[in-house]
């Protein structure tokens, strides 16, 4: 018999992965604790993960290996490099510790775009019920329910015939998993329209790119000491000297570390400038128009669908981006100030309820 209110999340972050996933997983044991869950992760300590800042969340962490060297990942699916070992042997490691538990858990929690199927219905056994959190629609699983926050087209056909008939899904903004605190300022936080005052850059909990430099330097170059910016940079960044040094003077910028939330500065901001990865539907809930820059693979279509309607200025890949075609579309949007039915249309798309959406379907 399983425990209907132990859950174990499997997910990772990287250099390679980014923080994201790790972050809304957070998000989610966070909210099923309160609710008197039994919450565990297990997480594979690759370059760039997140263990300590989990266990610091009061959470046990059930760490896998660091990837040998010389791995060689699969072809399918496409992100399989990400798990720096082979689903068979990642599946014999995640039932290893599920035996150790003395429970048979009642969800196993997955968000991690290197397993699919095979792994899934390996691990079924051992398992009451089984949550896949995905953004791709790219490969199989093997689920009872399905998360899906992305906006496309054909967001209610994606999934047809990639998962089991019975699974339920989860699909839309609606279902975003935000931190409670999203929700409570969604009503609160005047939409935005006119003159941009306040800036907010981030880009992630690894930014290798340093997209937050060039951000950086296009806005430096306009010279507009009447607007604030708030700069967030991990303290972990290898480039937060230097982008120390950039700024080292400017009185109307403002660095900020490693923060538990950003959304008290993205509620103060007039415009955000930063990746499409999660942070998208915090912005949208907060009613903040945003410039966007993807900086991986799997961002492409998310910020594709996001700038067809018109939520998000999807400015192009990192290696299409440069300081000057940053410069170009700020200067245009302060020079213009910003029409207001952008920020409304942002905030009706996302109202920060979709933990507590989540946690019913699991409960």
């Amino acid at each position: 018999m399983s425990a209907p209110g132990t859950f174990l999340i499997h997910v990772d972050a990287s250099t390679s992965i980014g923080t994201g996933h790790v972050m809304r997983c957070l998000t989610l044991g966070s909210a099923l604790a309160q609710n008197g869950a039994d919450v565990s992760f297990i997480c594979r300590e690759h370059e760039g993960h997140l263990c300590d800042l989990i266990e610091e969340r009061g959470f046990m962490v059930h760490r896998l290996s660091a990837p040998a060297d010389g791995f060689r990942a699969e072809a399918e699916p496409f992100h399989a490099a990400w798990l720096n070992a082979s689903w068979q042997e990642d599946a014999e490691q995640t039932i290893a510790v599920i035996k150790t538990l003395g429970v048979k858990p009642g969800w196993l929690v997955i968000d991690h775009y290197a397993l699919d199927h095979r792994w899934e219905s390996a691990l079924r056994p051992l398992v009451g019920r089984i949550f896949v959190i995905d953004d791709l629609a790219d490969r199989t699983h093997d689920c009872d329910l399905l998360l899906d926050q992305n906006v496309f087209a054909d967001m209610q056909t994606r999934y047809t015939g990639k998962v089991p008939k019975d699974c339920r899904l989860l699909l839309g903004p609606e279902y975003a998993p935000l931190q409670p605190i999203y929700a409570e300022l969604h009503n609160c936080t005047p939409p935005r329209g006119g003159p941009v005052q306040r800036i907010l850059i981030s880009f992630g909990g690894v930014d290798r790119d340093n997209l937050t430099g060039r951000a950086l330097a296009a806005f430096l170059s306009m010279n507009r000491p009447d607007t604030d910016v708030d700069v967030v940079i991990s303290s972990s960044s290898p480039y937060a000297s230097e982008i120390q040094n950039l700024v080292a003077g400017c009185a109307n910028i403002h660095l900020h570390g490693n923060l538990p939330s950003l959304a008290p500065l993205m509620a103060k901001a007039d415009l955000a400038i930063g990746a499409a990865g999660t942070t998208s539907w915090e912005r949208l809930c907060l009613g903040l128009p945003a410039l966007v820059v993807t900086l991986a693979e799997n961002q492409r279509p998310i910020a594709g669908g996001l700038h067809q309607e018109g939520l998000v200025r999807w400015l192009g890949h990192k290696d299409e981006v440069s300081e000057q075609s940053i410069r170009k579309d700020l200067t245009e949007l302060i020079e213009r100030g910003i029409d207001e039915r952008w920020s409304l249309h942002c905030q009706s798309t996302v109202d920060g309820k979709g933990i507590t959406r989540i946690g019913a379907a699991l409960t």
